[in-house]
C-alpha cells in the first residue's frame, strides 16, 4: 500500500497531540484525584498548555503556570488574573475558571488546558495523650484513627521520653529566634520599600537583647550594602549617559568641519570646470576634485549615523535609568510578601509548639495520680470561615489538612487540685518556665 505525502506530517502531528495528552493527565497527581475542596497553605502547581493551530503542537503558558499557595484568605494571587478564591472549591470548578477568564481576557478562540497538582496540604497536630504529639503530614482520607496511629497511640507513662519537654521547649526557643530574624527582615525590606535612610526595627519583647542587637546591626548592613549598589548603578548609567552626550557633541563639531570642508571643494570645483571648459587647466585636477568632494561626503553620512546611534543609545540609558528603582521597588515587594508568609508560618508553629510543651508539662503532672483508664475521647479544632471551631468526633471522621486533634484519656482518678490548678496556668508562663 502506498503512503501519501502528508503521510508524515500527520504522524508527527499526531505524535505531538498524544504526548501532549499524556502529559495532562500524567500532571494530575493522586493527591487531588478525588476533587476535594482546597484549604488555606496548600501549595499547588498550576500548569497551562494551548493547542497552537499555526504550529501543529500545543505549547505551554510558563508566564502563568508555576507553584502557588493558598493564603490565608483563601485565595492565590495569578499573573494576568489577579486574586482568585479557592476555599471550598473542587480542582474542575478552579481550573475552569482560570480557562475562562484566561479566554476572556486574551480574547481565545477556545479556552485553554488548565491542570492543578497538589504538592503539598497543610500539616494535622495531634495533641493530648498521646505517645507522640506533633505535626504530621496529611494526606486525603485522613482519619482520627489513623491521625492516632501516626502519633504513636495512647500515651503510656513507660514509653513517654523523659526529654519531651526540653525537646519542646528547644524547639520554642529556635522558632522565637527565628521569628526575630523575620520581624527583623521585613523591617528591612519595609524601609527599602519605602525608599527610607534608616531601618526602624519594631520592639523585639525578648529579654535576649544582645541577641536582638545583632540581628539588627546585620540587617542594617545588608540594608546599606543593598542602597550602595543601587547608587552604584543609577550613578553608572548617569555617567553613562554624560559620556554620549559629549560624544554626541563632538560628533556634532566634527559634522561641521565635514561641512566645510565639503563646501571648500565645490567651490574649488566649480571653479576649476570653469578653467577645463576653457582649456585652462587639466581635467586630472578635476577628477582628483570630484573624488575628494566624494570622500568628504560619505565621511559626513558615517557621522550622521554615528550621532544617530549615540542618541538611540542616549535614550535606552535614560530608561534604565528610571526603571532602575521601579525594578527595585519590584523584587523588593515580592521578597517582603514572601518573608510575611514565612512570618505567619513561625507563628503557627510556635503557638503549636506552645500548646505541645504545655500539654506535655500537664500531662506529667498528672501521671502519678492516674487510676483506671476510660475510653479514648476526641475533640478536632477547625479553622472555618475566619474562625476556630471544635466538636466532638469519633474514630472514623475524617480530617481536612490544618485540623488539631486532640485525644483525651479520662481516667477514674483524677489528678489532685493542687496539680490541676498548677498545669491550668497560662500558657506562656508554663512555656518559660521550660525555657528557664
Amino acid at each position: 500500500m502506498k503512503l501519501s505525502h502528508h503521510s508524515p506530517h500527520l504522524f508527527f502531528r499526531a505524535a505531538s497531540v498524544i504526548g501532549v495528552v499524556a502529559f495532562l493527565f500524567g500532571a494530575m497527581s493522586p493527591a487531588h484525584a478525588d476533587g476535594g475542596p482546597f484549604v488555606s497553605q496548600t501549595r499547588m502547581r498550576l500548569t497551562v498548555v494551548q493547542w497552537i493551530q499555526s504550529k501543529g503542537q500545543y505549547e505551554r503558558w510558563d508566564a502563568l503556570g508555576g507553584e502557588y499557595t493558598v493564603s490565608d484568605e483563601g485565595a492565590v494571587l495569578l499573573p494576568f488574573l489577579g486574586s482568585l478564591p479557592v476555599v471550598n472549591r473542587d480542582s474542575a470548578s478552579v481550573t475552569g475558571e482560570i480557562a475562562r477568564r484566561l479566554q476572556e481576557k486574551i480574547g481565545l478562540v477556545q479556552p485553554p488546558a488548565v491542570t492543578i497538582e497538589i504538592l503539598d496540604y497543610p500539616p494535622i497536630y495531634v495533641v493530648g495523650d498521646v505517645t507522640a504529639p506533633g505535626e504530621y503530614k496529611f494526606r486525603p482520607g485522613l482519619t482520627v484513627l489513623q491521625s492516632l496511629a501516626m502519633s504513636g497511640g495512647p500515651f503510656r507513662e513507660k514509653s513517654q521520653p523523659q526529654t519531651q519537654s526540653i525537646r519542646f521547649a528547644g524547639e520554642l526557643r529556635e522558632i522565637d529566634h527565628s521569628i526575630l530574624r523575620s520581624a527583623a527582615k521585613l523591617s528591612r525590606l519595609e524601609a527599602e520599600m519605602e525608599g527610607a535612610k534608616e531601618i526602624t526595627f519594631d520592639k523585639a519583647p525578648s529579654v535576649d537583647q544582645q541577641y536582638v542587637a545583632g540581628i539588627d546591626n546585620e540587617e542594617r548592613v545588608i540594608f546599606q550594602a543593598r542602597a550602595n549598589a543601587l547608587d552604584r548603578q543609577s550613578k553608572a548609567l548617569t555617567e553613562l549617559r554624560d559620556l554620549l552626550n559629549t560624544e554626541i557633541a563632538t560628533l556634532t563639531e566634527k559634522l561641521a568641519g565635514a561641512d566645510a570642508n565639503i563646501k571648500s571643494v565645490e567651490d574649488q570645483l566649480s571653479s576649476v570646470k570653469g578653467l577645463v571648459e576653457k582649456g585652462l587647466a587639466l581635467s586630472s585636477r578635476q577628477l582628483d576634485l570630484e573624488r575628494l568632494l566624494t570622500t568628504y561626503r560619505s565621511d559626513k553620512l558615517d557621522l550622521v549615523t554615528a550621532v544617530m546611534r549615540g542618541r538611540q543609545a542616549i535614550s535606552e540609558t535614560t530608561r534604565n535609568l528610571e526603571g532602575l528603582s521601579d525594578t527595585r521597588r519590584s523584587e523588593v515587594a515580592s521578597e517582603a510578601q514572601s518573608e510575611r508568609a514565612n512570618l505567619d508560618q513561625l507563628k503557627l508553629k510556635r503557638e503549636m509548639t506552645q500548646r505541645l510543651l504545655v500539654d506535655d508539662l500537664a500531662t506529667r503532672g498528672g501521671a502519678k495520680n492516674r487510676g483506671e483508664e476510660l475510653p479514648l475521647t476526641f475533640t478536632v479544632s477547625r479553622r472555618s470561615e475566619g474562625q476556630i471551631k471544635q466538636f466532638e468526633a469519633s474514630e472514623t471522621t475524617a480530617l481536612i489538612p490544618g485540623d488539631v486533634v486532640r485525644i483525651v484519656q479520662h481516667h477514674i482518678s483524677e489528678p489532685s487540685s493542687e496539680t490541676a490548678s498548677d498545669f491550668s496556668s497560662d500558657p506562656e508562663t508554663l512555656a518559660n518556665r521550660s525555657n528557664q
